[in-house]
């Protein structure tokens, strides 16, 4: 895909929308705020003209830890305007976790939802390279207000000629085996996951309208309600607040969303709320998205038989900033990841490195034009997850004969018993099918003769009693799946623990 050596995501992004005619029409719509194209690309100038007037340098890095509100964007695509590298962040985390990532980026501004100031509040002082905190959407305190700040500075703004393989933003890996890692991405490639994905996947244009439960501030989110849209000219919103199957239903009601994207967590909740009925949401629907975590049979066949609508399964990456694999309307298989996304390649490896045929397990490599850069200040991880043009995923697959790709679980999961691999998911989908499970997670764990076994940590949809159910699900998995996969334990929970992205981490399961 071919772009000009010098080129400003925002340009492409918010200046074509006017250019094309879409200057009234709304990009963004929150619970108390529609913001027009024109309007974008008025208060990004804004944004960019503060950052300049607070004497923040090209190529320096400014925090987000802001909410799903207009705010988000005009912050992100102002910063990229004036050539100053956004970093948003999880607004989930705590004190400790943003201090972290605020040190490790050397932001020198934070941009916060006033709602979210109490989180940071008592590390901010002493952090020595942050010198600004803009805040929004609420009483600011000692700090700079957001909206008031805005009002001072001019409406017009010239993108900054940065180039096409420059960093334009960071996203900060999940943590679902560990620290998080700032993930580099450069301009060029928000416009190549929206080519590649929403336009040859989704066809997605113009008419679609948006709603993503996953949020902003993680690549899932970012190209679903932001980038995918703001590409073909669409329209998405915003909920602040935490999707749950009460206030998804509310946004899929009052707005009427054509696209869906969820994550399979939530899908399950959904499914199991005693409100889910077949009318429900949003008649105009004619897409659902999953990704985050494989997506298990059971649950994409529930939401077909109850909604109509198939949900298309994909993986992604915040090293990838897209999905790369995924299910498609006219080439769907169940229990599968589906296909390479057109612009990728794939493959499967061994240990070794050496490329695996079909069913047989391995490691999942991806080439395409949109792999970070690398980790910042991360060597040994760079080096080990972006080998020359291709970038290892942690996941491993098996392909079929008909090319679909099917997931067993990250690299760091997967165990043998009795010299046989064992997946995880394929485990987690057995249990789920069952009735009386919402969720489940396996890991490994030794037994009294040092050898290893599956243990499942299980949640039960409400007003289940664990009676006798530890055997019945033993007895289910082995029918299931195979007769030595069955949890050799199984510890009844009330829930998992997971990433703000809905990952389950299962590396704390195992401690």
């Amino acid at each position: 895909m071919d772009f000009p050596r010098i080129y400003n995501a925002a340009r492409d992004f918010v200046d074509r929308n006017i250019d094309e005619g879409r200057a009234d029409k709304a990009a963004f719509i929150d619970p108390d705020r529609t913001l027009t194209y024109g309007q974008l690309l008025s208060a990004s100038c804004q944004v960019a003209n503060m950052l300049t007037a607070l004497g923040i340098p090209r190529e320096a890095r400014v925090a987000m830890i802001m909410l799903d509100t207009v705010d988000f964007p005009i912050t992100f695509w102002g910063a990229i305007r004036a050539g100053i590298v956004p970093v948003p962040l999880n607004t989930l985390l705590n004190g400790a976790q943003y201090e972290y990532m605020l040190r490790d980026s050397r932001a020198q501004v934070l941009f916060i939802s006033a709602a979210l100031l109490p989180a940071v509040a008592n590390v901010l002082g002493d952090i020595e390279s942050l010198e600004h905190v803009v805040v929004a959407g609420g009483d600011a305190g000692e700090h700079i207000p957001f909206q008031t700040e805005l009002q001072e500075h001019e409406t017009t703004f010239t993108p900054v000629e940065t180039f096409a393989d420059e960093v334009a933003f960071w996203l900060y890996s999940s943590g679902s085996t560990g620290e998080p890692k700032g993930v580099q991405h450069v301009h060029t490639s928000p416009m190549i996951t929206a080519r590649n994905y929403a336009h040859n996947i989704l066809g997605m244009d113009e008419n679609d309208l948006v709603y993503s439960a996953a949020k902003l501030f993680f690549a899932y989110g970012m190209g679903n309600a932001m980038t995918f849209t703001m590409a073909v000219g669409a329209t998405a919103t915003l909920l602040p607040g935490r999707p749950t199957p009460q206030s998804v239903f509310a946004m899929l009601k009052a707005h009427q969303p054509t696209m869906f994207f969820g994550v399979p967590t939530l899908y399950a909740a959904i499914l199991a709320d005693p409100e889910c009925t077949p009318d429900t949401g949003s008649s105009r629907l004619r897409h659902c998205i999953s990704a985050g975590e494989a997506l298990p049979e059971d649950v994409a066949q529930a939401w077909k038989a109850k909604f109509g609508v198939e949900i298309l399964d994909g993986i992604g990456s915040t090293e990838l900033l897209h999905i790369f694999l995924s299910n498609r309307a006219n080439d769907l298989r169940y229990g599968t990841t589906g296909k390479a996304v057109p612009g990728y390649r794939l493959k499967l490896v061994d240990e070794d490195g050496a490329e695996l045929g079909d069913d047989e397990i391995g490691e999942l490599v991806v080439h395409g034009d949109t792999a970070a850069n690398s980790y910042w200040n991360q060597r040994a991880k760079s080096r080990a997850t972006f080998e020359g043009a291709w970038t290892r995923t942690g996941d491993k697959y098996y392909r079929d004969a008909d090319g679909f790709y099917h997931y067993c679980g990250r690299t760091d999961d997967m165990f043998k018993v009795s010299g046989i691999w064992v997946s995880p998911f394929e485990v987690e989908s057995a249990l789920v099918s069952h009735e009386a499970v919402l969720e489940a997670a396996v890991v490994a764990k030794e037994d009294e003769e040092g050898l290893m076994k599956p243990k499942a940590f299980v949640v039960l949809n409400q007003g289940q009693e664990t009676g006798d159910l530890f055997e019945t699900l033993k007895e289910h998995v082995k029918q299931e799946v195979g007769a030595w996969k069955y949890p050799r334990w199984i510890d009844f929970v009330d829930d998992l623990p997971k990433t703000a992205t809905g990952k389950i981490q299962r590396f704390k399961l195992r401690e």
